[in-house]
């Protein structure tokens, strides 16, 4: 929402659009950047990382039944069951979501989370891959599981390329900024860079 605020905000200025839209997408990106608010809503302690807030649980199970479709002829269908009324909280699952205030750059460089934020990145029981990072810690109770029937794992496990370049952006801009934390971030993007780099020549497609 940062991203996309601040882009329409940057599109309104480019064409000199000054109405209340424009401003009202100005101040939109200026509350979301705010370090403290985000920390606020959205960052947990114990964890040492970011989720999404709101209703959550995780009895959830899919269960294959019996249905009657619209020709009234009974078939089999994979539904899901929620089996614990679902409360307002963190959603407790550590991926791409976790990292996008690093991804957007507005974790100060000298901030104590960057550096949890560089944890969950190399930390190869989490999110860390030769061939990238993972769209969801592989230690989540939902990692690479379906959705429903017709939602396969999508960002519940694989690797996503353009996830993983803006993770290797901010990466490069941490490594370029002052702060405890400049050299690791550098030694991270080197080794990320390299996997990605690795992943892309492996599977290119060669012109017949």
């Amino acid at each position: 929402m940062l991203l996309a605020s601040d882009c329409m905000h940057s599109i309104g200025m480019l064409l000199h659009k000054d109405d209340e839209m424009g401003k009202e997408y100005g101040l939109t990106a200026t509350q979301l950047s705010d370090f403290r608010f985000l920390n606020e809503m959205h960052y947990d302690d114990r964890y040492g990382a970011y989720f999404d807030f709101g209703n959550h649980t995780e009895k959830v199970r899919l269960s294959w039944k019996e249905m009657i479709n619209g020709n009234g002829y009974p078939s089999r269908e994979l539904v899901r069951d929620v089996l614990e009324r679902p409360k307002l909280g963190f959603v407790p699952h550590i991926g791409y979501v976790s990292l996008f205030p690093f991804m957007t750059k507005i974790i100060p460089s000298d901030s104590t989370i960057l550096e949890s934020q560089l944890d969950l990145i190399s930390n190869k029981s989490i999110l860390w891959t030769e061939y990238g990072l993972r769209s969801l810690s592989r230690s989540s109770s939902v990692y690479m599981k379906r959705n429903t029937e017709h939602d396969p794992p999508y960002w519940r496990g694989p690797i996503w390329m353009n996830m993983n370049y803006l993770i290797l952006s901010a990466l490069h801009h941490y490594a370029q900024e002052g702060g405890p934390y400049k050299d690791r971030a550098q030694t991270i993007y080197s080794d990320l860079r390299s996997n990605l780099v690795s992943l892309s020549l492996t599977y290119q497609i060669t012109p017949e």
